[in-house]
């Protein structure tokens, strides 16, 4: 009986770790202009310098909006007007060699400035979109997804 107390114990609190890694932001909104908002499971919360970002977080702007994001690695993406971008994974902890940026850009504008995850491991870098992936190994660029003709 007492072995399953333990095992109980540990299993709870192996959770609670898991968890506070999930509520952690992994950044924080620089800038923020017109309609841009940061939506986290399922909660909507307009963009202003502060407000934090969190793995899964959705960034949206609106046709006059803009949104920039530093994140713990000083990593910093610019979303554009019209733009939903993703945070699909992100590890930062480097003494232990995990490190991971995964973002899914699903339409608009986004210019992305490397951080420290990416000077370490340029290959844990990526940039998904409806037509493909991008690997980050420069330190700088910009992608546009431009929403497809209809017939």
């Amino acid at each position: 009986m007492r072995y399953w107390v333990v095992l109980l114990g540990i299993l709870f609190s192996l959770s609670i770790n898991a968890a506070d890694e999930r509520s952690e932001p992994i950044g924080y909104v620089k800038t923020a202009s017109g309609e841009a908002f940061v939506i986290t499971a399922q909660n909507r919360t307009a963009a202003q310098p502060g407000t934090p970002v969190f793995l899964g977080s959705q960034l949206q702007t609106g046709a006059q909006g803009s949104i920039g994001v530093t994140f713990k690695d000083e990593t910093v993406v610019s979303c554009g007007p019209n733009t939903e971008l993703t945070i699909d994974e992100y590890l930062y902890q480097p003494s232990q060699g995990k490190l991971a940026l995964v973002t899914n850009l699903l339409k608009g504008s986004l210019n992305y400035v490397s951080g420290v995850i990416a000077k370490l491991k340029p290959d844990a870098v990526a940039v998904k979109t409806p037509n493909g992936t991008i690997g980050i190994r420069g330190t700088q660029f910009v992608a546009k997804v431009e929403p497809e003709a209809k017939p």
